[in-house]
């Protein structure tokens, strides 16, 4: 069996190859470009590579996400020595053109200005200036399949500064200190899962990603997963030397195909490397990791479904405590933790816990990725300090609402989410802000709503969607998603009275009360922040001319009863 990698010696050969080429000819295949057609503009770009006989000077580079995706396929040309140059919205006879021009005797290079007719970006725009990269760091500079470009940008030097100078514990510590929290929903420390997964006793111990991301409008943890696989599997690596785990599970779902094939060759690789195995990186300490695939249950992203799903069983969840620390997979401790939670570890290692403590606010740390979709004229994946405002985000990053509408609300937190109004677009984006808004950071989905949405029919389709996911296994969540949708409908299509107004206000606090699970117990938040900031929009669809005023006498006769009581 040959010996471990050499970091050093990989890493500055990778990098004196890619400072000779003459030109690195960088496409985007995130799965947003190829959508657009990143596959035929990166043949083409091969293509004319091949036919000016190129092919020794210049490197074309299939990346990862460089994140305006709604500009889709992108190429960035990077001459060496010279500024780089990015273009948009490449077919495959721009990116011969791109080419020709840049690259060979027929183009004019005398002011080596861009190429004519091809739309360029500016990487001083704010969708750019404004993101500070550190999960997002090695996209759209590396190609997500050679071990050797991830090694070139860093990759793997934290796990071996662990390995040779740090003691388990010390890890941990480390964690703590940076201020890390779960980057998948609630925000829960992550050193703090990491120190109990540490003090547990047992023979065998698991480490778990979730990528069971489904949330509608969100790809953060898939985009991740395809494009820096190497960055998760050494972020869990990193935690299972720190807590005593063995083995890793990074469960993903089947709807992210590329994802799977990219974790699965980069983890072949890595055994291949002696960073995975029986002895990595020559030391003492044994890891080994496996993708399972859900088959796209939304409730899978709750651990306890999670874990259940990983054993071959129904997807459902089970009562807490015990708490998967204390009894996870078949019956031993285990810790799971967001993907993109694993995708900083290797940053802190490697600059340290007060470095990365240094950005964001004084509870949330750190940077956090965030899908912007919906109604703005710039969608895609971006990178920003934890505390940037959501005004900042949408009319600095996003350019604002498209076409000539207002903006009217954003949704953050998917389905456990609320809907944030443009009365509080100056909120901090991080965890107690968002939280005292009635919605939640969640994976990091943000979808941008004009004056013309519905408000009641935007809680409609998210109550559909909870409806659907619903596992069955609790009857508050079961039956109560079914009549709040019901409710909602009977509303959206003018049918309804106060009194059922009333009935689903009472059916979002008993189903939130009452709930096994996250799923059920976040379902009504959609309707709840809703009905707090658009009331007026339920109410004018009620039956009846006169209906707003019922619902105030009604309400009020309420009010007078309970004060009664």
């Amino acid at each position: 069996m040959s010996g471990p990698i050499d970091l050093y010696d990989v890493g500055m050969r990778e990098r004196e190859a890619q400072g000779n080429a003459r030109c690195r000819v960088m496409c985007c295949n995130s799965t947003a470009c190829l959508s657009s057609g990143a596959a035929a503009t990166r043949e083409a770009l091969d293509k004319a590579v091949e036919d000016n006989g190129l092919a020794d000077s210049v490197q074309v580079v299939p990346t990862g996400c460089m994140g305006w995706c709604s500009e889709g396929p992108l190429v960035r040309m990077k001459p060496a020595g010279e500024e780089t140059t990015l273009y948009a919205q490449v077919d495959a006879q721009q990116a011969t053109d791109i080419i020709q021009h840049h690259l060979t005797d027929a183009g004019d290079q005398s002011d080596k200005q861009p190429t004519p007719d091809v739309k360029t970006l500016s990487e001083d725009h704010p969708f750019f200036s404004r993101q500070q990269r550190i999960v997002l760091a090695n996209m759209g500079e590396i190609d997500p399949e050679r071990l050797e470009d991830y090694v070139a940008h860093g990759g793997y030097t934290a796990l071996e500064k662990v390995l040779q100078t740090m003691q388990p514990a010390d890890v941990v510590q480390e964690i703590l200190a940076s201020g890390l929290r779960g980057r998948g929903g609630g925000g829960y420390p992550t050193g703090k899962k990491w120190a109990m997964l540490h003090a547990a006793q047992a023979d065998t111990k698991y480490v778990i990603a979730n990528g069971d991301e489904g949330d509608p409008g969100a790809y953060m943890d898939r985009t991740i997963m395809e494009d820096d696989p190497n960055n998760v599997i050494e972020g869990m690596t990193i935690a299972a030397y720190a807590t005593g785990a063995s083995k890793g599970y990074i469960y993903v779902r089947a709807e992210y195909p590329m994802a799977v094939q990219r974790l699965e060759n980069a983890i072949r690789i890595a055994k291949r490397n002696r960073l995975l195995g029986r002895s990595v990186l020559g030391s003492n300490f044994a890891f080994d990791i496996e993708v399972r695939i859900g088959a796209g249950a939304f409730v899978c992203g709750e651990e306890t479904a999670l874990m259940a799903s990983i054993e071959g069983k129904r997807g459902s969840p089970m009562l807490r405590p015990p708490y998967p620390v204390e009894r996870g997979l078949w019956g031993k401790p285990s810790m799971i933790n967001n993907v993109e939670s694993y995708a900083n570890v290797a940053a802190i290692i490697r600059h340290g816990a007060d470095w990365f403590s240094s950005i964001g606010t004084e509870n949330s740390k750190g940077t956090k990725v965030f899908a912007l979709a919906g109604e703005l004229n710039n969608t895609g994946l971006i990178e920003v300090p934890m505390g940037i405002s959501l005004r900042e985000i949408i009319e600095d990053m996003g350019d604002g609402v498209a076409g000539k509408h207002d903006f009217k609300a954003a949704q953050t937190g998917g389905p456990s989410g609320g809907c944030i109004p443009a009365a509080h677009l100056d909120t901090s984006m991080d965890y107690e802000s968002l939280q005292a808004l009635g919605s939640i950071m969640g994976s990091g989905g943000l979808i941008v709503m004009n004056e013309t949405s519905s408000m009641p029919e935007v809680a409609k389709f998210f109550m559909e969607f909870c409806m659907d996911e619903s596992c069955g296994k609790c009857l508050p969540c079961r039956a109560g998603t079914v009549q709040m949708h019901q409710l909602l409908e009977k509303i959206c299509e003018g049918k309804a009275r106060p009194s059922d107004l009333v009935q689903l206000e009472s059916l979002c606090e008993m189903v939130a009360a009452t709930s096994l699970c996250g799923l059920g117990q976040s379902a009504p938040n959609p309707i709840v922040s809703t009905l707090r900031y658009f009331r007026s929009e339920y109410e004018d669809l009620l039956m009846g001319t006169s209906a707003r005023a019922v619902w105030a006498a009604s309400a009020s006769q309420q009010d007078m009863g309970e004060g009664a009581r």
